[in-house]
């Protein structure tokens, strides 16, 4: 089963509501290391954290007050990603510094029940960095072969990526243009 193989840190290419994504648990902090080592990402960036409710940020000590929740319930579920501040040293494999994190919760049915069993996962694009990310699962086994342990086929996915964006002082700040259109402020 996809949840089980994620939650020992294993390695899965599956479809997101954007693009395909090679993904692990959130917690397994050798099954985040492995998609840095395989990807050849910079280790100072980190990886969006795909989760299956806003209750899930509690899981990452992460507490938002009433404006920001207003904003995400706006945007979720959606093809938005939101950094928020993480300020927990446990969490430093996962922020890399930064002392926040990109969320998002996705808009398809499928990986949200999925998310439900194998808890919060990191999601990363399908391909060495600096390389066109992958639309289908023959792509992504011409990257990365035998590398990933599990690959889930949806056919073509082929997207904008997520819309990143900040929430500060109530106001939204567009981090990077995506698949939804969103005016800072």
């Amino acid at each position: 089963m996809i949840s089980k193989l994620l939650k020992k840190g294993g390695l899965v290419v599956l479809p997101t509501d954007t693009l395909y994504g090679i993904h692990t648990s959130a917690f397994s902090e050798s099954g985040v290391e492995k998609i840095y080592t395989l990807r050849g990402r910079d280790t100072k960036k980190p990886f969006i954290i795909l989760i299956s409710s806003i209750n899930d940020l509690k899981l990452f000590d992460i507490q938002v007050d009433s404006k920001t929740e207003t904003i995400l319930k706006k945007y979720w579920p959606g093809k938005v990603s939101v950094v928020l501040p993480c300020q927990s040293p446990k969490f430093q494999y996962l922020h890399r510094g930064t002392k926040s994190l990109a969320f998002r919760l996705p808009d398809k049915d499928s990986l949200l029940a999925l998310l439900k069993e194998s808890g919060p996962l990191v999601s990363t694009s399908v391909n060495p960095e600096g390389m066109t990310p992958a639309k289908t699962i023959i792509e992504a086994k011409k990257y990365f072969g035998d590398q990933i342990d599990d690959y889930l086929d949806e056919g073509v996915l082929d997207s904008p990526p997520s819309t990143v964006i900040t929430i500060e002082n109530g106001k939204i700040k567009v981090l990077r243009e995506g698949a939804v259109i969103i005016r800072s402020g």
